[in-house]
């Protein structure tokens, strides 16, 4: 059995493959809706294509307006100049603290460069 999810799916592939059948049937023989809608053929291929052409220039729109947003609504990043002062500055205050540690856990094994298994001691 599918799930909803594919049921869904499978609904959504119907109407579309209808729609866009439906579409080109007004597009190339406008005559045979005609007389349904009671609108003239050639009126009725202009308002296809008229109101295909003007939702995708309204989600053009739409995505421009949305980025220009965006980019209106977010503050600038900080100058490279800044941001290397402050590393700088962070480096400094952490140099004394890193040494300290690195010279009291300091191994005989990693110093020499040997290879054997390191011996734990016991405090």
């Amino acid at each position: 059995m599918a799930s909803k999810d594919q049921a869904i799916g499978g609904l959504i592939f119907i109407v579309c493959i209808i729609i866009a059948i439906g579409y080109l049937l007004v597009l190339v023989a406008p005559g045979t809706f005609s007389p349904i809608i009671g609108i003239n053929p050639f009126t009725l291929q202009f308002w296809a294509i008229a109101i295909v052409v003007l939702i995708a220039f309204l989600a053009i729109m739409f995505i421009g307006a949305w980025i220009g947003w965006t980019m209106a609504t977010t503050p600038p990043p900080k100058p490279i100049e800044e941001l290397e002062t402050e590393e700088e500055k962070t480096e400094a205050k952490t140099e004394p603290a890193e040494e300290t540690k690195t010279q009291e856990k300091t191994d005989p094994a990693v110093e020499t460069g040997s290879n054997e298994p390191k011996k734990r001691r016991r405090k």
